[in-house]
């Protein structure tokens, strides 16, 4: 039985997967990172403000989910809950471990590096400490490190030249090509300002002068403002050999077919959520077939509108819904209680987005658990 009845009242028929399956093959022509969520142990005191304690047996198993579609790994990003509940003690096992599965398959993994370890505020020169501890940890590792935003540095610096040195010196010590990480404030407001500057404009100036003194270590830029004009015309401007990785959930589709001068490379928490559809759009491309990429990769697009939608650091809400009613995990449960973070509408119509765009691999199974969601909240089935 595929059929449930939504808030309101009305009957849904699920018609579950249809998006073509993809192998395990990567991509050629396109660099892609799915940034992964974590799962949360159901039993265990989750609550906001307490330690996260996770199922790692299906946190896991998700991330061989992305490398079996041909992924590669974004770890311990934003996705992760990175501020919203996932503490450092967590983050650095779940690198280590994640690092150590893409190690047996062979799969891509990137980690982030930021300053949560910190409580409170701190000077520049603890956070820049603060990077240095983080950045170690990823590189034991063996994952490549993504150097995130900090809000501490939101918080502490007096302006552009605080960020430059912050960074300037990390780039300098680092002993490998790293990613930096852009993060716009609607993922999290905390971040305003960020590089010195409310202007993007004036802050990619700074960013365009890091990397042009920095390029030999900097693999590429993961840019999430969600505006594709701008992106664009930022990548325009990227010194030779240094990547533009896309982190625009809502444009991303012509953000990576690109144009005549250029494309984005993909480092995505929309990813997560549709796995199936990318890596045949991917070969799409790779066959040099631009229309073909777009007839699989578009019908997605109304799925991440929503699912990033205002407020949009509650994205993760929706990745964790979606992952339960796919069959990743047995439970709607996240740490620090952020499974509260929408509404059941919002999730109702996550869930029929999701479907008609064929990402839901079991209608029967979707349906139940959907069913038995709608009907705690009050919606009679």
């Amino acid at each position: 039985m595929s059929s449930i009845v939504l808030p309101g009242g009305e009957r849904y028929e699920l018609r579950g997967g249809a998006v073509p399956r993809a192998g395990s093959a990567s991509a050629t022509s396109r660099v892609a990172y799915a940034a992964a969520h974590v799962v949360a142990d159901p039993l265990a005191e989750n609550v906001p403000g307490a330690p996260a304690v996770l199922d790692w047996d299906a946190t896991l198993s998700f991330r061989h989910h992305l490398w079996r579609h041909g992924l590669g790994v974004a770890e311990a990003m934003d996705t992760a809950q990175r501020g919203m509940g996932l503490d450092y003690p967590a983050v650095r096992e779940l690198v280590r471990r994640s690092a150590s599965e893409a190690r047996s398959v062979g799969g891509r993994i990137v980690a982030g590096v930021a300053t949560d370890q910190l409580d409170g505020p701190a000077t520049v020169a603890q956070i820049l400490d603060a990077y240095r501890e983080q950045l170690a940890d990823v590189v034991s590792s063996g994952a490549v490190p993504v150097l995130m935003c900090s809000r501490h540095l939101a918080a502490a610096a007096a302006g552009a030249d605080d960020y430059v040195s912050v960074y300037s010196t990390l780039l300098s010590e680092v002993d490998r090509p790293v990613l930096l990480h852009w993060l716009g404030p609607m993922f999290d407001p905390a971040l305003a300002g960020y590089w010195g500057a409310t202007d993007p404009d004036t802050a990619a100036d700074t960013v365009l002068a890091l990397l042009k003194d920095h390029s030999a270590k900097v693999d590429g830029i993961k840019l999430s403002l969600l505006d594709a004009d701008f992106e664009v015309a930022f990548r325009r401007r990227l010194p030779a050999g240094v990547r533009m990785y896309t982190g625009d959930d809502f444009n991303y589709p012509d953000l990576i077919a690109g144009d005549d001068q250029g494309y984005s490379d993909a480092l995505l928490g929309v990813f997560a959520a549709i796995a199936p559809a990318v890596t045949p759009a991917l070969a799409e491309l790779d066959r040099g077939s631009v229309d073909g990429f777009h007839a699989l990769l578009d019908p997605t697009v109304p799925l991440a509108r929503h699912l990033f939608g205002a407020p949009t650091r509650y994205y993760k809400t929706g990745i964790v819904f979606l992952s339960w009613l796919s069959g990743h995990q047995s439970h709607f449960t996240m740490v620090g209680g952020a499974q509260s973070g929408r509404s059941v509408t919002h999730l109702a119509r996550l869930l029929v987005l999701a479907d008609e765009a064929g990402l839901l691999p079991h209608a029967d199974l979707a349906a139940a658990r959907a069913r038995s969601f709608f009907a705690v909240a009050g919606v009679p089935q």
